[in-house]
């Protein structure tokens, strides 16, 4: 068995074989953020202090040759190959403990809707026991590896006692998986999902008004930190803005009212890209925020949706005054994985 020493705690985790570091230290409760699971995000970039590992398939964008000189890794693909790795951890241990993902969980799909012309969600219900997570975090789903592989999906509901999940699952052109679950899957179908991972979670200290950005299925992180929230009486304002380009791209706009009528410190604004419309506001959402807010340097910022609209509402939100340490992102990636895996990358 090898181990993961943390830097300069000294506090050790056991990595059992096959398991890559983000792994090892998830299974003990560790919130190492990460967002796809695949070398292509750069969120698990990790600075190994002394030993070697199998850095395995990573996208040079996440991982710069710079980045591999000074000794950085992605931890999500990353694999121990002497008995100690040390990392570095910095000195803050008490973060959110995460619950230990598990294999092969066992669900039913009870109800699909097609939510957009684009996203469909599915509702599910364990066979088993309920998984336990964090509002904010996703699962991993697939079918067979060369048809439909393994991708990341964001829970869209807090938890419940039954442990019914919604998934909301965006068409991707030429996307194998989401191909997978848009023309072939139905009620009654059994499914496999892995879980729970990722770090985009409120915290529930938290006492700051609360601005939530989302595009497209990026809602669905979103409406799981929300409903969380309002659900434990959160006191404080919460918006939830969501930029669509038509009318037709908006969804769970009943939940909204519902929200707004039963929570007086909630608050929903879509904005539309690509149509004019007198009901809801009008532009691209880091174009539409100054409008909204004058000043965000006392709200906790939650943004989730592509890449590049998530760098442009941080960089509108940083504009308005939003502290660096209360914006939290979640990146939806292109999770497509090359067919060859390039030679180790051995760090000592």
């Amino acid at each position: 068995m090898q181990k993961i020493v943390l830097h300069p705690s000294g506090r050790e985790v056991e990595c059992a074989p096959g398991d890559t570091v983000l792994a090892a230290l998830e299974k003990k409760g560790h919130a190492l953020p990460n967002n796809c699971r695949a070398g292509a995000c750069g969120e698990c970039k990790v600075k190994v202090v002394s030993g070697q590992f199998d850095q395995g398939m990573v996208l040079d964008m996440a991982l710069s040759q710079d980045d591999r000189k000074q000794g950085y890794g992605l931890m999500c693909m990353a694999k121990p190959l002497t008995e100690e790795l040390v990392i570095e951890w910095g000195t803050e241990d008490a973060r959110p403990k995460l619950f230990p993902p598990k294999e092969n969980q066992r669900y039913i799909i009870t109800e699909i809707t097609q939510c957009t012309p684009k996203i469909k969600q599915l509702r599910m219900r364990p066979i088993g026991k309920a998984m336990r997570y964090w509002p904010g975090q996703y699962i991993t789903l697939g079918d067979n590896p060369n048809t439909a592989p393994e991708r990341c999906y964001s829970i869209a509901n807090a938890p419940r006692q039954d442990g019914e999940l919604l998934l909301q699952i965006t068409q991707v052109p030429d996307g194998k998986t989401s191909s997978w679950v848009h023309q072939e899957l139905a009620v009654g179908d059994m499914l496999k999902i892995n879980g729970p991972y990722g770090t985009f979670i409120g915290d529930p200290a938290t006492d700051t008004p609360v601005l939530c950005l989302a595009a497209g299925s990026g809602l669905a992180p979103l409406l799981s930190l929300t409903e969380a929230a309002l659900r434990r009486d959160f006191r404080k304002p919460v918006t939830l803005m969501l930029s669509a380009r038509t009318e037709a791209d908006l969804y769970e706009k009943g939940l909204m009212s519902y929200w707004e009528a039963k929570h007086r410190n909630f608050n929903y604004k879509p904005t539309l890209t690509h149509e004019s419309n007198p009901n809801y506001l009008n532009g691209l959402l880091p174009d539409v925020l100054p409008k909204t807010f004058k000043d965000l340097s006392e709200h906790s910022i939650f943004i989730a949706g592509s890449p590049g609209f998530v760098d442009a509402c941080i960089e509108a939100v940083k504009k308005l005054g939003a502290p660096e340490e209360r914006i939290f992102t979640e990146g939806y990636f292109d999770q497509a994985q090359p067919t060859i895996a390039p030679k180790s990358h051995l760090v000592s």
